[in-house]
């Protein structure tokens, strides 16, 4: 089977960092972690080498064409946000849609995505400070600040700097499964998931003083054993503090409340359990927490559009070996 090719855009003036986002994610052989190995491009606009705003040359070995039968297509950043970009980007991002890829702009890449019409009367994300500009730009476009990423199924887009490796990582669990993109954000050290919907202003943990190891040890207590009753109430004295103080810092820490985190927690434990077990959706739900195979499918839904069913036939280990069985050779 022909690895997924991942063409990712590069241009005169980019910075180093947004280029390294889907460079980390897609372009390094982890097929011992589960995960496909990815035909990875990166594609200049220009011809010749191109300069950084770092003040680093690269070469790059393709051009535009390469988009031609990518399966996911990433602009990582932008410049000029006036301008709009040129006639040949646009024209091969619309192509390589029409041909079936994955169009992804991370942080200010969401200006050169909407510059294609393909956002139009859908949702987007940017980096929350230019989100106001990139209403005024395209104003048939539903903008939402305070949001990581926001998949519309065949177009991405997430908001800035750390948000872009969320929301690749997001790609990989959509394509490969809860187990492979665990694995794989343990490799690069980064928080397993951070759904799209969280806010995009999150703080850095509290300092791990006395209360805070505490808060932690809490956390990593609940997550042992998701299966059993845990009230906002009874994990706040376990981290020695009051419900109010444990709610702030909780918002401050995690950057969303304690029972959003608690269902996230669950319907992840509920993937990996359906991926990787044959188990009834009534032990898989009681296994993570959710008491009946009803609560979980409502939950399974309200964060993943699908049901727990058809996660399971399609990211399953038996599932993913009968893809590989049927696949061209």
């Amino acid at each position: 089977m022909a690895d997924p090719i991942v063409a990712t855009i590069a241009f005169d003036g980019i910075s180093p960092f947004h280029l390294s986002v889907p460079c980390l994610v897609f372009a390094e052989d982890r097929t011992a972690l589960g995960l496909p190995r990815f035909d990875f491009r990166v594609c200049a606009i220009e011809n010749g080498p191109i300069r950084t705003d770092a003040g680093l040359t690269i070469s790059v070995p393709h051009g535009l064409s390469a988009l031609d039968g990518a399966d996911i297509v990433i602009v990582p950043s932008w410049k000029n946000l006036e301008v709009p970009p040129p006639a040949a980007l646009i024209e091969a991002l619309r192509r390589a849609h029409r041909w079936g890829a994955l169009i992804v702009g991370l942080c200010l890449g969401t200006f050169a995505v909407a510059a294609t019409g393909l956002l139009s009367g859908r949702r987007a994300a940017t980096h929350w400070a230019y989100t106001d500009q990139l209403q005024a730009l395209y104003p048939n476009i539903l903008v939402e600040p305070e949001v990581l990423y926001i998949d519309n199924g065949d177009v991405v887009t997430s908001a800035g700097v750390a948000a872009g490796l969320d929301c690749c990582l997001h790609i990989v669990r959509a394509r490969c499964g809860a187990e492979a993109a665990l694995r794989l954000a343990r490799q690069i050290v980064l928080s397993p998931h951070r759904q799209g919907g969280q806010a995009q202003f999150i703080e850095r943990p509290i300092a791990r003083t006395g209360n805070a190891d505490r808060f932690t040890q809490a956390l990593d207590a609940v997550r042992k054993t998701l299966g059993e009753t845990h009230s906002l109430d009874s994990v706040a004295d376990a981290a020695g503090l009051t419900r109010r103080t444990f709610t702030r810092r909780f918002q401050k820490s995690i950057g969303t409340s304690f029972g959003d985190w608690l269902t996230d927690q669950r319907v992840a434990l509920a993937q990996r359990l359906l991926e990787a077990t044959e188990k009834s959706m009534d032990t898989v739900a009681f296994e993570a927490g959710f008491g009946s195979a009803t609560s979980l499918r409502q939950h399974f839904s309200a964060r993943l559009r699908t049901t727990p069913a058809q996660y399971r036939r399609e990211f399953s280990k038996s599932a993913q070996d009968e893809h590989v069985a049927q696949a061209p050779r």
